[in-house]
């Protein structure tokens, strides 16, 4: 065993080491996602020699159809680290360690449709369904109030629009519309700027009502979307830029990897 991962490449061009390590790592990697239609990883250590140190040059991963947490789907999403150091013992034994913490350099690309459909996912929707605003308690005749039908899209510059509707209980339903600037705060918490009342949809004599619960609406999302909700277990994402780039929205920034979690 040891042998191969010190010998020379194969008739392949490919060390027996490196390949034992990719094997390794995406199995690994594919366990970490609910479900996935793409996971590549690639693992580079030359000469081979070091793996018995435990060190390898670069790690990179590239996935599609992503879904993290059984609800939340990622289109793209890609990283890559430059030195890493490995514990090689627990590398023959098909599992992936690493001996000290490292970061990535990760890219994640969501579409419109990733984006709506995380509105139906349970994490999300706790903060949305069956909440107690005592601020609207007039309208709501004291009851709780749900916010539904989210849905959002994606415009240039960062922008969204989003609407949705809102169940009064006894009330009825009262639809919302409102655009937003997505920007990042302390990398990664997700804030919707210059927000704005988008009447021209809304019946006119629900506007008034639209407007109050709009607002309601875009103070509770300021304090949802925090990615540490998201992270895989011992993998931190954190953003230092976002862009909107026709219906897809692409995170730039790093992964902090504490360690990398093995599957049963």
């Amino acid at each position: 065993m040891i042998g191969s991962f010190v010998g020379m490449p194969n008739n392949t061009g490919t060390d027996w080491g490196e390949k034992i390590l990719n094997t390794v790592a995406n199995n690994t990697i594919r366990h970490l996602f609910t479900r996935s239609e793409l996971v590549d990883v690639s693992v580079s250590c030359y000469p081979s020699s070091k793996l018995l140190q435990g060190s390898i040059d670069s790690f990179k991963m590239k996935g599609r159809g992503l879904v993290i947490r059984q609800d939340f789907r990622t289109e793209e999403m890609s990283f890559e680290t430059d030195i890493v150091s490995l514990d090689f013992a627990s590398l023959l034994k098909g599992k992936l360690s690493l001996k000290q913490p490292t970061q990535a350099i990760a890219q994640v690309t969501l579409t419109e449709a990733d984006i709506n459909h995380s509105f139906k996912a349970d994490l999300v929707r706790k903060h949305l369904e069956n909440i107690s605003i005592p601020a609207l308690s007039e309208l709501s005749g004291n009851q709780p109030i749900s916010f539904t039908d989210v849905e959002v899209k994606l415009k240039p510059n960062n922008k969204i629009q989003l609407f949705a509707k809102v169940n009064l209980c006894g009330n009825g339903l009262v639809p919302i519309s409102m655009t937003s600037t997505i920007t990042v705060e302390r990398r990664r918490c997700i804030l919707f700027k210059n927000s704005q009342f988008e009447p021209d949809s809304i019946p006119e004599e629900l506007r008034d009502i639209s407007q109050t619960l709009t607002a309601a609406l875009d103070e509770i999302l300021n304090k949802m979307v925090d990615l540490d909700r998201f992270n895989l277990d011992g993998v931190k994402l954190r953003i230092n830029r976002l862009e909107t780039q026709g219906k897809r929205l692409i995170f730039s920034g790093y992964a902090q990897i504490e360690r990398i979690p093995n599957y049963p």
